[in-house]
């Protein structure tokens, strides 16, 4: 079994203030033409297919045109929802898509329940795991407390019943949308540490032949049966040094992996340039960089006048402006940044209660102020995923 695993589409995003759908549709027309010359036996998109719940008209057309494009090509496609994607409206009309080949598996309650696709070895079964939102999910899979790793190994369960109950030598795919232990992240991805801490073992997904997660956008491998396709195009400047691609994954007769890392067309270099703004402007090294996206990081102790416009005459594709100016270690800008740096919020919020009253909150005073975040958090993904 040929498997193309790919993740993390965001279709109607934008990198900056850069339109990035035609870039998204020279991504989909490589998708498709790499299952026809490859001789895919299935395509996997683990998640995240839009970029929000409410995507744009023309992501939506794109969305179309591309899944009868799938289906045109007879090659099965089984897609899970992702966190940026609402699930009620991705899973619409998906029993009726299913009959094309296009199977769209957004509903928690049916984890258990595979895609089964046969070969010339036997059965394998596709298990699609949506985003599971642990506020959202928990009573499904009756966890006492929500967290991420609770509702994915409950889901799991399910996933391991079902394939023991099938003939033996089923080989077994699951698609996931979860950070998980040892993935490294970027700036583009959306918080998920709603319902406790995000990141989940790999050990979650033991028992199944493959794992094609989605979430983080760096193609990762987390061990060899479970990988991140990362996304195809960048969304941050975090992400200059990926090389976005899929994996062409094969699992031979007794369900062991072969990868191979396909590259995913590049619709302009990524640049990240540090300096004072004359010596960015001057040195010659930097030629290589004069038809990419730029992120430019100024250190000029002042402000020059109009910096963007200057960089934009041998940088004319100049993005993103950032001042970071040189200051000496006493500075207290400096001192505070370096306080901030690697704290999340709450560690922040605590900081913010021991300088005003002169001592940090007790344990009942952490709880409470934990769970106001996450209530902050549950409630921003119940209005991004409710219609």
């Amino acid at each position: 079994m040929r498997l193309l695993h790919t993740s993390d589409w965001h279709l109607g995003r934008a990198f900056h203030r850069v339109n990035m759908l035609d870039a998204q549709a020279d991504f989909v027309g490589h998708l498709v033409t790499t299952a026809r010359e490859r001789d895919v036996d299935a395509v996997v998109v683990s998640g995240d297919v839009y970029d929000r719940a409410v995507p744009p008209l023309a992501a939506v057309e794109l969305f179309d045109d591309t899944l009868h494009r799938l289906a045109d090509l007879g090659v099965p496609t089984v897609m899970i929802s992702g966190n940026h994607d609402s699930a009620r409206r991705l899973g619409v009309g998906a029993g009726l898509i299913d009959r094309a080949g296009i199977h769209l598996r957004t509903d928690p309650s049916a984890c258990g329940t595979p895609v089964v696709i046969p070969d010339a070895h036997g059965d394998v079964a596709f298990y699609g795991l949506p985003y599971l939102e642990p506020a959202l999910v928990k009573a499904e899979f009756g966890v006492e407390k929500a967290g991420h790793e609770a509702v994915l190994a409950a889901a799991m369960d399910r996933v391991r019943a079902d394939l023991a109950a099938r003939a033996p030598g089923t080989r077994s795919v699951v698609l996931a949308h979860a950070f998980v232990t040892g993935g490294e992240a970027s700036d583009s991805e959306r918080d998920i540490t709603v319902g406790g801490v995000a990141a989940v073992p790999a050990g979650v997904f033991d028992g199944v032949d493959y794992v094609a997660l989605g979430h983080l956008h760096g193609s990762q491998t987390i061990t060899e049966r479970v990988r991140y396709s990362g996304s195809p195009l960048p969304y941050s400047f975090s992400e200059a040094d990926h090389r976005k691609s899929m994996w062409l994954v094969d699992l031979d007769a007794a369900g062991t992996v072969t990868a191979e890392r396909l590259d995913c067309p590049v619709p302009r270099e990524l640049a990240r340039i540090r300096g004072p703004l004359e010596e960015l402007l001057d040195d010659p090294d930097l030629a290589r960089h004069e038809e990419a996206w730029v992120e430019a990081t100024l250190t000029d102790p002042v402000r020059p006048a109009d910096p963007m416009v200057r960089l934009t005459e041998r940088f004319p594709h100049t993005l993103s402006l950032v001042f970071d100016p040189e200051r000496s270690p006493d500075d207290p800008d400096v001192s505070y940044a370096r306080r901030l740096a690697g704290r999340n919020d709450r560690e922040i919020a605590d900081d913010f209660v021991a300088h005003v009253r002169g001592a940090g909150p007790d344990g009942d005073e952490q709880a409470v102020l934990q769970a106001a975040f996450d209530a902050v958090r549950a409630d921003a993904v119940v209005r991004e995923v409710t219609p």
